[in-house]
């Protein structure tokens, strides 16, 4: 029987939300959430550098065959979705160094993978979740959720066209993107 393991990743600046589930054949099974806390260090980009090592290190140690990650939505700080954006950035480069595909989810689309309802609530997504996967707790901060959230919304899209932006490593996401990539 088949086997893979999905990493899912809500990118933050002031929290990394991440989760793992293994999916042996059409089921999935929890493997692990978790954060990475950014709060207590001052400069944006030791922040870029420790997002950088944990996602590698979640790599190294869990060797996933799939990264999903969450992509940002469009808020009404430019400042805020430049870091959100860098954040996202340098766990896909961690995800590409390794050569792992990755493919980016709206928040809407998790949600509704989930819930149902694009516009549900953290509170709801985790209460999902811990009902799917038999989550004996829940943790205080519902960022770790929605990592494993992405990872979920992964699963459900697998085998499906249009699941998402995909990419299978450098190359592919410069051709994708060529049109933003100047010459």
């Amino acid at each position: 029987m088949k086997e893979r393991i999905i990493l899912g990743i809500d990118p933050g600046t002031t929290i990394m939300g991440f989760g793992l589930i293994k999916v042996v054949g059409k089921k999935m099974h929890f493997l692990q959430l978790n954060e990475l806390d950014l709060k207590k260090y001052g400069d944006h980009y030791l922040k870029l550098k420790l997002i950088f090592e944990r996602t590698i290190e979640l790599i190294d140690t869990h060797n996933p065959d799939e990264i999903a990650i969450e992509a940002p939505f469009f808020g009404k700080n430019v400042q805020s979705m430049l870091k959100l954006g860098r954040a996202q950035g340098v766990a896909m480069a961690a995800g590409l160094s390794r050569e792992i595909p990755i493919t980016e989810y709206l928040p809407k689309k998790i949600k509704m993978a989930i819930t149902g309802n694009g516009n549900a609530s953290k509170e709801q997504v985790a209460k999902m979740l811990q009902s799917i996967l038999g989550l004996k707790t829940l943790p205080k901060n519902l960022d770790s959720t929605d990592g494993l959230a992405a990872a979920v919304c992964h699963f459900y899209n697998s085998g499906r066209v249009d699941v998402g932006k995909s990419y299978s490593g450098w190359d592919a996401f410069v051709k994708q993107n060529s049109d933003r990539v100047k010459k």
